[in-house]
């Protein structure tokens, strides 16, 4: 299988929902490349819909989670010896920015809750550690698309957990290991019903075999912003929208390498 080195495509769009009340996106992303390149870090966050602040809870917290993985690697360590203590204390330190941020704004921090995902990818070892809905979802070498952890939902579908929460990040999902993975996406809960079969509990594999395509036909290495911008406008487009008013947010990374496809076959047709 040939590889080439990581491409990433990622972006936010405001759902209908928050377009109407002229709310915020309370979505939040980050990504970066470290390593030498080889090393593909994706994080998504999802503010809570009752919460007055999460969309800067989102975004703090989805910078701080990725500044403490850059300052892991910084001090010359690799993937493999991040253990479930390390990842707590990263998601920890992102729940110590937010109180910050509610103290300085005299607020309670429940008025910054976010939900938070992750996933960290190196050329030998996977790394995903995940606190409430939303989903990541990878195609490991030579198999087909699989979930990493299955949405945290409580007792109903539209209820989860949030970073604000101790208890929720004592719990988080946590998984550390060798391996390969050529191909991850990264998305938050809008898209969850189009992506993911409830019943059976599976991936919706045609859809990511269609989006990663024109990914994976990227001529250069590292982030994307026309294709980004694609993906935004059609996660904002009817197609999408008129399926869930939600805030939608969808990072994809790959490092296969397949000859161009038509510029046609980019997001817009994917529905």
């Amino acid at each position: 299988m040939e590889l080439q080195e990581w491409r990433v495509v990622a972006a936010s769009s405001l759902g209908a929902s928050h377009l109407k009340t002229e709310s915020p996106c309370q979505d939040a992303h980050a990504w970066d490349l470290l390593q030498d390149n080889q090393t593909i870090v994706l994080v998504a966050a999802d503010g809570a819909g009752s919460a007055s602040h999460s969309d800067t809870g989102s975004q703090l917290a989805t910078s701080e989670i990725l500044d403490s993985i850059r300052n892991f690697f910084d001090d010359g360590k690799d993937l493999s010896q991040v253990t479930r203590e390390v990842a707590n204390e990263w998601l920890r330190n992102a729940a110590e920015r937010i109180s910050e941020r509610a103290k300085v704004d005299d607020l309670p921090v429940r008025e910054y809750a976010c939900t938070l995902l992750a996933a960290i990818v190196s050329s030998t070892h996977t790394c995903f550690f995940q606190v409430g809905d939303g989903a990541i979802v990878i195609r490991p070498r030579g198999d087909d698309w699989a979930y990493v952890f299955w949405p945290q939902h409580g007792e109903y579908i539209n209820t989860t957990v949030f970073i604000t929460d101790p208890a929720a990040v004592e719990n988080f999902e946590f998984s550390c290991q060798a391996g390969f993975v050529d191909e991850v996406a990264a998305f938050t809960d809008g898209i969850e019903a189009l992506v993911l079969h409830y019943a059976t509990q599976t991936v919706h594999a045609p859809f990511f075999d269609q989006m990663f395509q024109p990914v994976r036909a990227l001529e250069h290495s590292g982030f994307n912003e026309g294709m980004s911008a694609k993906l935004e406008a059609y996660l904002s487009s009817p197609v999408i929208c008129d399926r869930t008013d939600d805030d939608k947010t969808l990072l994809l990374a790959s490092r296969l390498a397949k000859p161009p496809v038509p510029t046609s076959a980019v997001v817009e047709e994917s529905a």
